[in-house]
């Protein structure tokens, strides 16, 4: 199994070599299957926990072009996020993978800092269902994390997946 994975700009690539188990084919797989899910672009599975990874680079080229205006805080956008993990459940659980979840989006972006980054995850953690687990129960989690981060901050804190221009060795 492949564990070189390209973004769909073909600009970036995740080296997912020492994952138990990862793929980028939930949106295939979902396509082919005629269901009308969102799906997110990475599933890393690490011994004990899966990182799903959304990916969205809009400050490449190709991608500066065709999404001159894109705004992260869009409503859209900001809706768009909850949603890709809540659809790319049903993908984990009929997998039987049910170790703790972890979700990153990787976002790069112009004019994109940390600040904004951690205001972005501080908008989109409301959607997620941290509430909604808490209230219900003590012992099962459906998601543990969520994280907005760059490419550098994935990489120092994922470093084992890096992200990485598809001509860097």
């Amino acid at each position: 199994m492949n564990k070189m994975f390209v973004e769909e700009n073909s600009v970036y690539q995740i080296d997912c070599t020492k994952a138990i188990w990862a793929t980028d084919a939930v949106h295939e797989i979902y396509r082919a299957n005629k269901v009308g899910l969102k799906d997110i672009d990475f599933i890393i599975e690490q011994e004990d926990n899966i990182l799903l990874l959304e990916y969205k680079n809009a400050a490449i080229g190709r991608a500066v072009e065709h999404r001159s205006n894109f705004d992260p805080n869009a409503e859209k956008i900001i809706n768009n996020i909850p949603e890709k993990y809540f659809d790319t459940l049903h993908y984990l659980n009929l997998l039987g993978k049910t170790k703790r979840r972890h979700y990153v989006w990787v976002l790069e972006y112009p004019h994109g800092s940390s600040v904004t980054r951690k205001m972005l995850r501080n908008k989109i953690m409301k959607q997620l269902p941290f509430q909604l687990q808490t209230s219900l129960s003590d012992k099962v989690k459906i998601i543990e994390s969520f994280d907005v981060l760059s490419i550098a901050e994935w990489n120092e804190k994922y470093g084992e997946y890096p992200l990485r221009k598809v001509e860097e060795k």
